[in-house]
């Protein structure tokens, strides 16, 4: 039984016997894979938290207790720690039934007695060393089910003249694997270029995985980005992947990256320096292979001069900048936009709507659009759903201007005042989310939820 040319799976074999160690290396060699051999338990423990192997081989009997299987017990049970994935099958010459058992409930994934029979030993080498990797495939999908990814590609809309060097730069830029800035105010579209930068790159049918780096409180980053191991801290119940992992191969994009707390700034910097991390609780380095995109509505520029932000973070983001327009600076887009938020909302809410009043349309062109193009898509939606017959009217829209807002408070609910307060404060803070938590009194995760409640 030859292993597949596709999969040639890492051996790592451990005995104390060095005959025993060389017949195994010659017998599983010759099927194809690779073998490292170890003679001490400490040497297993080292070279599994330096590298990864499909299988492991192991004796349960070493130097200081060559009969009861104890010392390999208590070594299954710290290598199950190290790494939940890893197939692990036992030999020892002082065979029983309950040595057998102990070891399969400490985590052994079978069990050979010697002196062993070659052609079931191979078999058992081959079954678990798919099993692993299948396993492995299966951890990394199911951390990939848990982010939510709008998995269609992108529609950018940019004809305005505004937007022609943006187009430009992504068609210079996206076959790249440069790390990309984008900048722009709240709901300029920031999410949608990420998005298209990473349908045309060669990376394309790899995950994309957004992670709103704003959002993650402090205690949870470094298991989020990197990862944790089983027993990493109290409620670490399982091995997880962490982001990096996840877009293996592709793209990972750090929304808000601005409001990174500076304490995890050098953790993010050493990944985007040297391309390794550790899980929390590991010490086995790891290779990150993901392009960076990262998006802001702040100006790095003053947040450096503030302390804020490191510099030598900010030049291995920035390898190129792109700088999105406000809405209003780019109105001959509105029509375009406004028509492609009408259908996408006329078929989710399964109306029929053909298109916009003459009036409602100068409506949209002359509103000042504080909230860009997330803004307008908000009130398209309203006027979808308040609609009363098959052309959208200027009333549909609902739309306002501060002052009228600021007259009308009176007559607003304490939801609706929250959510205009909150609007206002970021305006007043230029969209700096973390100083808008406190000049608003909120930790910065609160005030996260507060603006996915509100849409903002």
């Amino acid at each position: 039984m030859k292993a597949q040319d596709s999969f040639t799976p890492r051996v790592l074999i451990a005995d104390d016997q060095a005959d025993v160690l060389e017949a195994l290396r010659l017998l599983i060699k010759s099927e194809g894979y690779h073998i490292e051999t170890v003679k001490r338990p400490s040497d297993i423990v080292k070279s599994i938290e330096e590298r990864d192997f499909d299988v492991l081989l192991m004796d349960l009997n070493y130097t200081r207790d060559t009969t009861s299987g104890q010392e390999g017990l208590d070594l299954l049970t710290r290598i199950q720690k190290l790494d939940s994935t890893l197939p692990v099958v036992v030999m020892t010459a002082w065979s029983s039934v309950d040595v057998a058992v102990e070891a399969m409930r400490r985590g052994a994934s079978d069990f050979i007695q010697k002196p062993w029979d070659n052609a079931r030993l191979l078999t058992i080498i081959h079954t678990q060393a798919e099993l692993g990797q299948a396993l492995r495939r299966g951890q990394r999908l199911e951390a990939e089910n848990r982010i939510l990814r709008d998995e269609g590609k992108p529609k950018l809309i940019a004809e305005s003249p505004a937007m022609q060097p943006v187009l430009q730069i992504i068609e210079r830029v996206g076959s790249s694997d440069a790390n990309v800035l984008i900048s722009g105010e709240n709901g300029t579209g920031k999410g949608v270029v990420a998005q298209t930068l990473h349908v045309v790159s060669s990376r394309a049918s790899k995950p994309m995985v957004t992670v709103n780096v704003g959002g993650l409180s402090e205690g949870v980053f470094e298991s989020e980005m990197f990862g944790h191991v089983k027993g990493a801290f109290t409620d670490a119940k399982a091995d997880r992947v962490g982001r990096f992992e996840m877009a293996e191969g592709g793209t990972l994009f750090l929304d808000e990256i601005a409001n990174l707390p500076i304490k995890h700034q050098p953790k993010l910097l050493r990944v985007l320096e040297t391309g390794e991390f550790e899980r929390v609780g590991s010490s086995k380095t790891r290779r990150a292979n993901a392009r960076i995109i990262s998006a802001t509505n702040a100006d790095l520029g003053e947040e450096v001069s503030a302390g804020r932000f490191r510099q030598d973070l900010l030049f291995r983001l920035n390898t190129v900048e792109i700088h999105l327009p406000p809405l209003r600076d780019r109105r001959e887009d509105i029509p375009l936009l406004a028509m492609h938020f009408l259908r996408q909302h006329e078929r989710h809410y399964r109306k029929n709507v053909e298109g916009f009043h003459p009036a409602a349309m100068q409506a949209l062109l002359k509103h000042a659009w504080p909230g860009n193009v997330r803004e307008l898509d908000h009130a398209i939606e309203r006027a979808v759903l308040m609609a009363l017959g098959t052309t959208l009217e200027p009333r549909d829209l609902g739309l306002q201007s501060g002052r009228e807002v600021s007259r009308r408070l009176e007559d607003m609910s304490l939801e609706e005042v929250e959510g205009f307060l909150i609007q206002r404060t970021l305006a007043q803070c230029d969209g700096n989310v973390s100083r808008a938590a406190e000049k608003l009194g909120l930790s910065r995760s609160a005030l996260y939820r507060r603006l996915q409640r509100f849409g903002l």
